[in-house]
Order: C-alpha cells, then sequence, then structure tokens
C-alpha cells in the first residue's frame, strides 16, 4: 500500500486514545525528523503494519515448505527416466 501522495485525498479516519506521555514521545520524535505528528504515525503504522504482514507471510511459507519437505522425505516418487539416466552418466565418469 502506497503511502499517500500530496495529490491524493484521504477519505478514511482512524483516531486512538494515547497517553500524554505517548503522545510528547510521539511528537518528540515527528519533530526530530521534521514531519507533522500526523505524517509519522500514518508512516510508522503503515511500516509497523507491511512488517506484520511479511512476517506472518514468511512464516506460513516456511512451514507449507516444512509440510513438503517431510512429504517429500516419508513418500519421496520414483525415479524417473532423467534421474536414471543422471546415475548411470555419474557412475560412468566416476568409474562407479
Amino acid at each position: 500500500m502506497p503511502t499517500a501522495s500530496p495529490t491524493r485525498t484521504r477519505a478514511e479516519r482512524l483516531e486512538a486514545r494515547v497517553t500524554a506521555e505517548q503522545k510528547r514521545l510521539i511528537e518528540q520524535a515527528a519533530a526530530l525528523q521534521g514531519r507533522s505528528v500526523t505524517d509519522f504515525v500514518l508512516s510508522s503504522v503503515q511500516d509497523a503494519a507491511k512488517r506484520a504482514i511479511e512476517e506472518h507471510q514468511r512464516l506460513e511459507l516456511s512451514l507449507r515448505d516444512s509440510q513438503v519437505f517431510v512429504e517429500a522425505l516419508m513418500n519421496p516418487p520414483p525415479p524417473n527416466d532423467r534421474l536414471r539416466e543422471t546415475v548411470a552418466r555419474y557412475r560412468r565418469t566416476m568409474g562407479v
């Protein structure tokens, strides 16, 4: 999801209640970066959302890959012609 540009109208609203300490912290961080609080918060939240989604997708892929790997170890497919040819060529080359 791209960051909203000045020409893009922001039609949605997001609200959050924060403590006075949280607000001061956010305002200080935004000021240090020379950004508005709104820009700082939106950018930070958007970055955090992207990271959360990417981490979830990586974990999901990792789990699926693990399952496929274990399945291949437990129930390997029979050797096909190409594999048999490769083994024969290896044996000829290595003198085995």
